[in-house]
């Protein structure tokens, strides 16, 4: 296996489009590296440029310590899974894993060695003889993918190699994907537009907008530390909520009006307090997790000022919890940024905004729990987990002020590595 280096690499097209913009990223050797963001990002364009696909209007791309900018494709020593499977329909499952080291002129009995041993880890054993029409979704993909192993190739590329299969599928193949990839520590890079598939495959999670890459991380701290609004927009499902607000000093302490309410922020809700002195008197937009909003009837010893009155418009019941979507009084953030995420997730709560007075509105999506009997159409206070709370400034998008979470997990980090 190998190490990938996108040393500010970019790709513009002959009418000017700059697809990619200067990317620079690592991908470790043995990592499972995940490129994710909303259609046209550049995250195939970047995947074809790793493959040898598109050429590099400018900067250098590392494989295995050698710049490959101008490395043919088929010496770039890569294999890539594509989402259509690409098999050879008359050939069985067996000449299809073995056509590349057939290529190759490997003995035969090395070939028939390395297709059994990977159909053996991906669970193909039994199906060796069969034509791809005789295959399930999920088996034609393992067959992509055992095609692309058994040649041991430095780095895997994968283009939504699951965007075909059926959603319970898609399922059951991500935790298969990510297992096989592990076993073997293969240097992938795999590019997705589901930021579900993302968060519970990747080793890290690359995330582009418009070609600039807008930050690269653990699943875990893309969650918990966004960097602006629209990682901050496009990470979670539900997505976090966003909405407005001008913070304030009162009686010592630093509140948040939200429209006609005031909300009082815990002392720890940031890693960095002093950065949020500058926006005392200002706005400012404040993100919170669905998990961090719960019915104040559930946990009465909630403080009052850590409490805000909203509308049940719609509850779905899931058996384990309620999602439940209010309506607060006050102002969305309805950013670019934000309402690039909202188009490209069809979220149709953030577009019927757009083109209305949106004063008094805020759309809240939270996980109340089932003790819960808020019902569709009643008033009702909801607890704010507030030392949870996220900030941004409104004009730059970048998150303000850093946050506990974020903070605790890079102390971690440094721990585990001193």
């Amino acid at each position: 296996m190998a190490s990938v280096t996108f040393d500010g690499v970019s790709k513009v097209y002959d009418n000017g489009f700059r697809a990619v913009d200067e990317l620079n990223l690592e991908i470790g050797d043995g990592e499972f590296m995940v490129l994710v963001g909303p259609s046209g990002c550049g995250k195939t364009t970047a995947l074809r440029m790793l493959a040898g696909l598109e050429e590099i209007s400018s900067g250098e791309l590392v494989i295995d310590n050698e710049v490959v900018n101008d490395v043919p494709p088929q010496k770039r020593d890569i294999a890539m899974v594509f989402q259509n499977y690409a098999l050879y329909p008359h050939l069985s499952v067996y000449d299809n894993m073995a056509y590349g080291l057939k290529v190759q002129k490997m003995p035969k009995d090395e070939i028939r060695r390395r297709v059994h041993e990977i159909a053996g880890v991906i669970g193909l054993e039994e199906v060796l003889d069969r034509k791809p029409k005789a295959l399930s979704g999920g088996q034609r993909q393992r067959v992509a993918m055992g095609r692309a192993i058994v040649r041991r190739p430095k780095v895997f590329l994968m283009d939504e190699p699951l965007s075909n299969l059926d959603a319970k599928l898609r399922v059951q193949m991500r935790s298969e994907v990510a297992r096989i990839q592990h076993e073997l520590g293969a240097t992938t890079a795999y590019v997705t537009h589901d930021q579900v598939e993302a968060m519970t495959m990747g080793d890290r999670v690359a995330l582009l907008r418009r070609g600039v890459l807008q930050q690269v991380d653990t699943p875990l701290r893309l969650y918990t530390a966004p960097a602006n609004l629209f990682v901050a927009s496009f990470i979670g499902s539900p997505a976090m909520n966003l909405f407005e607000a001008t913070l304030e000093r009162l009686d010592g302490r630093l509140v948040a009006h939200v429209g006609d309410q005031v909300m009082a922020l815990a002392p720890d809700a940031l890693a960095e307090p002093a950065e949020l002195e500058g926006y005392v008197g200002r706005k400012i937009a404040v993100g919170v997790r669905p998990e961090c909003i719960e019915d104040a009837a559930v946990v009465p010893d909630t403080p009052e000022d850590r409490r805000l009155r909203g509308t049940v418009r719609v509850v779905e019941a899931l058996g384990s919890e309620l999602i439940v979507h209010l309506q607060l009084s006050g102002r969305p953030v309805l950013t670019e940024e934000v309402k690039e995420v909202a188009a490209d997730l069809d979220d149709t709560v953030i577009q019927e905004l757009q083109g209305e007075a949106v004063d008094s509105k805020v759309p809240v999506v939270a996980r109340f729990d089932v003790a819960s009997r808020a019902r569709t159409g009643d008033v009702v206070e909801v607890a704010i987990e507030t030392a949870r709370i996220h900030f941004f400034d409104l004009e730059s998008g970048a998150a303000v002020g850093g946050h506990p979470i974020g903070r605790r997990l890079d102390a971690a980090t440094i721990e585990l590595r001193g």
